[in-house]
């Protein structure tokens, strides 16, 4: 009787034929439910996918990547007794803080608001390495891992993105979303290089664009970086701070230097200035975000720390150079 009780079409039915979760309308009513709950306890936050510009294809990583695009997005933190991890920590570099958090995303929403006009994300959701601004704190926090089977099909789907977090460390990378709380980041605690300038007939430069000084020409090489400060000190003066430095036309490190022939070229306002100075270690303007900052007292140290007139340090002593 039992199992005759079950049959249908003469197939064996282990499970009540007049329930099914995998009822379209009763998934859309978990999503907008999940949905309406996000909008009123969630958070804003901004989604921040990673640009790699040159990728290590042997450690899978991009030391010098750039973020250009953020989405606005509502996100629940899962924590809610404040962040997670090691907390506030002081060791013998200063103080250290590690927070976490594990946020909480519609899939819907995330395809809407992100993946829908962000086709280069792979496989449709959020990626290990990209960052979340969160405005209420003011900090960034870098995706560690995505958890995308919780709640696990309750309905026969998988409505949220579970993204376990932790505070993001900067390391010189661009921030060029467009949206000036994320954008001064890289203003802020970008490594910058001061330089004090004479303008030609009041042409300043424009804060953002590119400058580059022409180093030789045979063979052609020059010094570029990005200006991330400007100050108008008169019509024939000003002072830049240039971050995210680099050289074409060599491998070796070159620097920007003084001259009153060779000068800077903007690349969108194509003026030329000229560099009056180059504000080295010694100068306290060499680290306006930092006040406490004890480089140069390092710089000094390590000038007897290790001895840099050894020819081959790693060579046999008996030979010579």
């Amino acid at each position: 009787m039992g199992a005759t009780s079950r049959l249908l079409y003469g197939v064996i039915m282990p499970r009540n034929v007049y329930f099914s979760q995998a009822v379209k309308s009763e998934q859309n009513l978990y999503e907008d439910l999940i949905i309406e709950s996000l909008k009123i306890f969630g958070q804003d936050v901004y989604y921040i996918p990673r640009t790699l510009v040159n990728r290590d294809n042997i450690m899978g990583e991009d030391i010098a990547s750039k973020f250009d695009d953020a989405y606005l997005i509502e996100a629940y933190i899962e924590n809610v007794d404040g962040f997670e991890g090691s907390g506030d920590l002081y060791n013998k570099f200063g103080l250290e803080i590690r927070d976490e958090a594990t946020f909480i995303i519609s899939r819907r929403q995330w395809n809407s608001l992100v993946g829908f006009w962000n086709n280069s994300l792979e496989d449709a959701k959020p990626q290990e390495g990209d960052l979340l601004f969160l405005p209420m704190s003011n900090s960034f926090f870098e995706i560690m891992f995505i958890e995308d089977e919780q709640p696990f099909y309750q309905l026969s789907n998988l409505p949220v993105f579970k993204m376990q977090c932790s505070l993001f460390e900067y390391n010189d990378e661009q921030f060029e979303t467009g949206v000036g709380e994320i954008d001064a980041k890289e203003i802020t605690y970008a490594q910058q290089t001061q330089l004090d300038l004479t303008v030609t007939g009041g042409n300043h430069f424009t804060q953002g664009e590119i400058v580059t000084q022409v180093i030789s020409t045979s063979p052609a090489v020059s010094v570029y970086g990005e200006i991330q400060t400007l100050t108008k000190t008169s019509d024939i003066a000003s002072s830049i701070s240039v971050s995210g430095i680099g050289v074409t036309g060599s491998t070796e490190a070159k620097d920007f230097f003084v001259s009153n022939t060779v000068g800077l070229t903007g690349s969108e306002s194509n003026n030329t200035c000229f560099i009056t100075k180059v504000h080295g270690i010694t100068d306290s303007t060499s680290f306006p975000a930092d006040d406490q900052a004890k480089n140069y007292e390092f710089e000094v140290a390590a000038d007897n720390f290790i001895d840099f007139t050894e020819s081959n340090p790693f060579g046999d002593p008996s030979e010579t150079y």
